[in-house]
């Protein structure tokens, strides 16, 4: 079992069923997001609150990691010049993630951040 961080881009691939994945492809592991995943998803789908079907996806299998001052702190001195994706790298690196799931190319040039392996989603073995 790993501890899976997923960027915004592929929890909304998730929630929006935009890509092949499914809850089911995650079974096995134990997944982290951002609370900042969530406002991304509800603002680009406006979703109405309260929503089902966030709801149900959030009680499944979803582990938050805060959002808090020190995330917010570090977030603000890099490693890029993307406050967002620097909340989602920070987050992951905070839960101890072993693998930090993204579509973003610029991102998935780091390849680590810290001990965390950024990994895209077609290419990560998902059993």
């Amino acid at each position: 079992m790993a501890k899976i961080f997923l960027d915004a881009n592929v929890f909304v691939d998730l929630a929006e069923k935009r890509k092949q994945i499914t809850i089911a492809d995650f079974l096995e592991h134990e997944l982290y997001i951002s609370p900042l995943s969530i406002h991304i998803l509800t603002y680009l789908y406006k979703y109405h609150i309260p929503n089902k079907k966030l709801t149900n996806l959030l009680k499944k299998f979803i582990n938050f990691v805060p959002f808090n001052k020190e995330i917010a702190e570090f977030s603000s001195l890099g490693p890029t010049k993307d406050f967002e994706d620097n909340v989602q790298l920070h987050s992951a690196a905070e839960a101890e993630c072993d693998i930090f799931l993204t579509n973003d190319e610029k991102l998935l040039k780091l390849r680590f951040f810290g001990k965390v392996q950024l990994s895209p989603l077609p290419t990560w073995p998902m059993s």
